[in-house]
């Protein structure tokens, strides 16, 4: 049976890169091929600010947003978080979404798809490595990271990768299927 990948849009502001890139990343992960691949846009999802009066880690939730979210994650055995930077760090959204949980990112590969300006979002990235680790996550080495974003977008905001960025995607899917498969026998006890 494939692990299952979940790719994360990480930005819910209208008129966002983060989408396209991330359909663009789907792409490449389906023909990819030794993932299942999963997709969970945080605007549609819309969860709210952390509203669960108990702490994550007794996975004790009350509300139906909560749950269906604890049960996407819970079925994913790695994931590519899609990351722009907002002022030298990571979006609330995406922060927002990772501390509705606890015991589900556990023993799971991490790799992300960051974009921006001049950094190409490695900065977030840095901070978001910190979080991850707190939540028994590996976070992989291999990354995309997407300079000047808006240089890859057609007339129809369509993102169309370069022949780097699409190399770098393939070295980070192999390296998340790898951990996934690595990690396997850790989730299951």
């Amino acid at each position: 049976m494939q692990p299952t990948l979940l790719i994360i849009v990480g930005s819910t502001r209208p008129g966002r890169v983060g989408l396209p890139v991330a359909e663009w990343f789907r792409e490449l992960a389906q023909r990819h091929g030794k993932f299942a691949v999963g997709f969970a846009d945080l605007a549609e999802i819309r969860l709210p600010m952390l509203d669960e009066p108990n702490h994550p880690r007794l996975g004790q939730y009350l509300h139906g947003h909560t749950k269906e979210w604890s049960r996407q994650v819970e079925q994913a055995d790695a994931f590519a978080m899609v990351v722009p930077e907002y002022n030298y760090g990571y979006s609330a959204p995406i922060k927002n979404a990772i501390d509705f949980l606890h015991r589900e990112w556990q023993y799971k590969p991490v790799g992300f798809v960051s974009y921006g300006g001049v950094s190409g979002g490695t900065r977030a990235v840095q901070m978001l490595k910190q979080v991850v680790t707190t939540l028994k996550m590996m976070p992989i080495p291999e990354a995309v990271v997407i300079p000047f974003v808006q240089q890859f977008l057609d007339e129809e905001g369509r993102f169309l990768g370069s022949e780097p960025l699409e190399q770098a995607a393939q070295l980070m899917l192999e390296e998340l299927w790898r951990w996934s498969e690595a990690l396997a026998g850790m989730r299951k006890r």
